[in-house]
């Protein structure tokens, strides 16, 4: 509210509390003769404030500080009893690992063995029927050669005296022929 100057020398109380202005008066908590009353007030003030936190409001702190206290131990154990549990569920994992591989090279091994000892077989089978091949193939070819052989002895009487026979121009005695080359066979 807007007051007019000479309006607020006329009134003598405050217009918004109307309270009457003293003139000349300090300011009364710094007044020097309200020093007693103030101390009383402030210590009785004081105290039940020291005994409203005593009473209420530390025994509230304690209690929430205790809880908290109390769960952050029951956290801490469960969580090292979670740390126990995953580091057992981690050694009998790689113990079954372990496990596992060894088998696992076992059967390896065991299948390499296997199939060493059948290559061995089958290898022996087949040099056996390689040798067997072998032996009658070659007693094919002596067959052959004595065939061929016994063919050429013919062969070259027969050249023989032909050669014989346009070189001199008369007929050769076959037994002669056939006792030279058999001469030079040997």
């Amino acid at each position: 509210m807007f007051v007019a100057p000479a309006f607020a020398q006329e009134s003598e109380t405050h217009s918004e509390t109307g309270v009457a202005h003293e003139a000349g008066g300090a300011f009364p908590p710094f007044d020097s003769s309200t020093y007693p009353s103030q101390i009383l007030w402030l210590a009785i003030t004081f105290g039940l404030f020291y005994l409203f936190l005593q009473k209420v409001v530390l025994p509230r702190i304690g209690g929430i500080l205790e809880v908290r206290s109390d769960r952050i131990a029951q956290d801490l154990d469960q969580a090292a009893r979670m740390k126990e549990e995953a580091d057992a569920a981690v050694a009998a994992y790689e113990q079954e690992l372990a496990t596992a591989k060894a088998k696992a090279n076992a059967i390896g091994q065991e299948a390499r063995d296997n199939a060493k000892a059948d290559a061995e077989v089958e290898r022996k089978r087949v040099e056996s029927s390689l040798d067997k091949k072998l032996a009658e193939a070659e007693a094919r070819i002596a067959l052959i050669k004595d065939a061929a052989m016994s063919d050429v002895g013919t062969i070259a009487e027969d050249t023989v005296g032909a050669i014989v026979q346009e070189l001199v121009g008369a007929k050769v005695d076959k037994s002669a022929v056939s006792a030279a080359v058999k001469a030079a066979r040997s």
